[in-house]
């Protein structure tokens, strides 16, 4: 596996960490995609727009990252995990804390994110702060 990968989820958790939207989507793919638990599927673009929306800052701390190449049978894609804890103050200056583990997927070859799969528990902060992605 090279390097890149791993320094592009790198570069996207201090993009999150800073708060820099424009930053975060220019980690993916033009047409890349992520995996909400609580949004579905969307474009990353659409996805880190809305999260600003609901956000006033993030404090990201890395606990660990995992790395991986699928098979050639699989296309070659890599596959990378970030496990960090995740500080983050809502829009109305609520603070939420958790920990996730996003799955980033990277065609092979590629420094840009295909995909990313956000895995975490969603119930104890829906009841903490609601659906926070819900229209005004």
């Amino acid at each position: 596996m090279t390097q890149q990968p791993i320094d592009t989820v790198r570069t996207y958790l201090g993009h999150l960490h800073a708060s820099n939207t424009d930053g975060l989507i220019a980690c993916f793919e033009p047409d890349g995609v992520v995996h909400s638990p609580f949004l579905g599927t969307m474009r990353a673009s659409d996805f880190f727009k809305k999260l600003a929306q609901a956000s006033s800052g993030s404090v990201i701390t890395v606990l660990d990252l995992f790395g991986s190449v699928l098979p050639a049978a699989d296309g070659g894609a890599v596959r990378v995990a970030a496990y960090f804890r995740y500080d983050w103050t809502l829009n109305d200056g609520r603070e939420v804390t958790f920990t996730c583990v996003d799955v980033f997927t990277f065609d092979a070859g590629s420094a840009l994110i295909r995909d990313m799969n956000i895995v975490y528990d969603t119930h104890p902060l829906r009841e903490e702060v609601g659906d926070k992605y819900a229209p005004d």
